[in-house]
């Protein structure tokens, strides 16, 4: 069996912009890409609502993406494929963090699974580094305007040139969410039941492909 470790933020948790709760699991991404990997694959679901890559947050300090990465990694290994989604929440205005500065941040995690998995387990898994969907126009009728500002979807703009750059840089699958999904419109930050299934679907097809 193959262990798919998903680390990421609330829209790996699958957060319901309609109600703040949670999607179900055949409704998350996560939940979706078990049900089409079946029983070779199990998919470990590691969604923290407002985790950052490498920022501590100055309420809610323990959500920093870094602290607790190397735990997760020993718990759950051995460890074939990390499906890596951070950054959204680096675009607070708390942190005023540019795009490089968000992706350099995923790139120090990235090396961080290099390096503990290499020693702790034996071999380095695949791992997927994925640039964050946009943050949607909408941002400034969103219930989390204050936390994120009107900057913030220009920066969420430019990860993916960034990022692809750190998956270059460390021998990364790159996929860009952007690409395939957009924010939902409720709330311009979390992804509807149409973008999980959508996720699904791309890294079902990433998965597959590696040899």
């Amino acid at each position: 069996m193959k262990t798919v470790l998903c680390y990421g933020d609330s829209n790996t948790y699958g957060y319901n912009p309609a109600d703040g709760f949670r999607y179900p699991e055949e409704i998350r991404w996560t939940g979706i890409l078990q049900k089409m990997l079946g029983m070779e694959y199990k998919i470990i679901e590691e969604g923290c609502n407002g985790r950052t890559t490498i920022f501590d947050d100055p309420i809610e300090g323990w959500k920093n993406g870094r602290d607790y990465l190397k735990p997760c990694l020993n718990s759950h290994k051995p460890i074939d494929y990390i499906i890596m989604m951070l950054g959204s929440n680096d675009l607070k205005d708390t942190f005023h963090a540019s795009a490089m500065e968000i992706a350099a941040g995923a790139g120090v995690l990235v090396k961080d699974i290099i390096d503990f998995t290499k020693v702790k387990q034996g071999y380095v898994p695949n791992v997927i580094l994925v640039s964050p969907p946009e943050i949607g126009d909408g941002i400034v009728t969103s219930p989390f305007y204050g936390r994120f500002y009107e900057d913030a979807i220009e920066r969420s703009k430019e990860f993916p040139k960034f990022y692809k750059k750190i998956a270059e840089e460390y021998g990364c699958i790159f996929v860009d969410a952007a690409s395939y999904i957009k924010p939902s419109a409720t709330d311009s930050l979390h992804i509807s039941p149409e973008g999980h299934r959508k996720l699904a679907e791309v890294f079902f097809d990433v998965i597959k492909k590696v040899k």
